[in-house]
C-alpha cells in the first residue's frame, strides 16, 4: 500500500525553497547582527585586565624560618598552590578592599581575580579584571603587596618577590564585538535556513503538474489557467 501522505523533498526542491525565501534568511541574519551589535556596544561593560607576576625564592630568610627544600619539585608545587589560595583568601581581599577603599564585596572581587602558576616554575601570575583599567592595575599591585606581607605574618617567611608590576591596559579583553557579530550572523543565517526548511516541510500542498505525477502517481489530464481577479469580476 502506497503512502501518498509522505512527501519527500529532494535537494533541488530544498535549493528552490531557500532561493524563494532568501529574504527570510537575510532578514533574520540582519536582525541578529543588529541586536548583537546594540547589546555589545551599548549594554555590555568593557572589561580590562592587568597582571602582576611573583616569584617564590628558593630559600626563606630568617633564622627561625622553616627551610624550604625547593629542589623537591612536589614540595615547591605544593607551596605555590598554598600561596595561590592565600592570595584569594578573605583575609587578604579584605585588606585590599580597605586599602583601596573599594565599593565592592569580597565575593565579587574574588570572582574578578585569577591566580595561576606558570607551569612547573616558581612563578605566580595574578590577573585582575575590572571595568576601569587603572583600577585593575591598582588591585593587582596592592594584592601582591598585601599577600607578601601576609606570608611574612602567617608563615614567618620572606621568600616572595615581585617580578613585574601591573600595567594598565586600555584594550578591553571583552566583549569581542567583531567576534560576537560574526557568530550572530552565522547563527542568524542558520536559524533562517532552519525556518525556511521547516516551512517547506510543513507545506504539503501540490503546486505543479510534475508534483501530481511524482507524489500521487496520477496522469495530468488538463490544467486550469490562473484567471486574474479583474476578469473574474466581469
Amino acid at each position: 500500500m502506497e503512502d501518498y501522505g509522505l512527501i519527500e523533498v529532494d535537494l533541488k526542491e530544498i535549493f528552490l525553497a531557500l532561493r524563494k525565501r532568501i529574504w527570510v534568511i537575510i532578514l533574520i541574519g540582519i536582525l541578529a547582527v543588529l541586536s548583537t551589535g546594540i547589546v555589545n556596544i551599548f549594554f555590555l561593560d568593557e572589561i580590562y585586565s592587568s597582571s602582576t607576576t611573583l616569584i617564590v625564592s628558593k630559600q626563606a630568610s630568617g633564622g627561625d624560618s622553616r627551610e624550604m627544600q625547593l629542589s623537591d619539585v612536589n614540595l615547591a608545587r605544593n607551596l605555590v598552590d598554598t600561596y595561590s589560595v592565600i592570595i584569594k583568601s578573605n583575609r587578604v581581599l579584605e585588606k585590599v578592599i580597605s586599602t583601596l577603599n573599594l565599593n565592592v564585596g569580597i565575593g565579587t572581587l574574588k570572582s574578578n581575580i585569577n591566580v595561576r602558576s606558570e607551569g612547573n616554575t616558581e612563578i605566580i601570575r595574578i590577573t585582575v579584571e575590572d571595568t576601569i583599567p587603572e583600577r585593575a592595575k591598582d588591585i593587582a599591585d596592592t594584592l601582591a603587596i598585601v599577600f607578601i606581607d601576609e606570608v611574612k605574618t602567617l608563615l614567618k617567611m620572606d621568600n616572595v618577590q615581585v617580578i613585574d608590576t601591573a600595567k594598565a591596559s586600555h584594550t578591553p579583553i571583552r566583549p569581542n564585538v567583531k567576534k560576537n557579530i560574526t557568530m550572530a550572523l552565522i547563527v542568524g543565517n542558520m536559524v533562517g535556513i532552519g525556518i525556511v526548511l521547516l516551512i517547506e516541510l510543513l507545506d504539503n500542498t501540490i503546486k505543479t503538474p510534475e508534483q501530481v505525477q511524482q507524489y500521487l502517481k496520477l496522469p495530468v489530464i488538463g490544467m486550469i489557467p490562473n484567471i486574474g481577479s479583474d476578469k473574474v469580476k466581469r
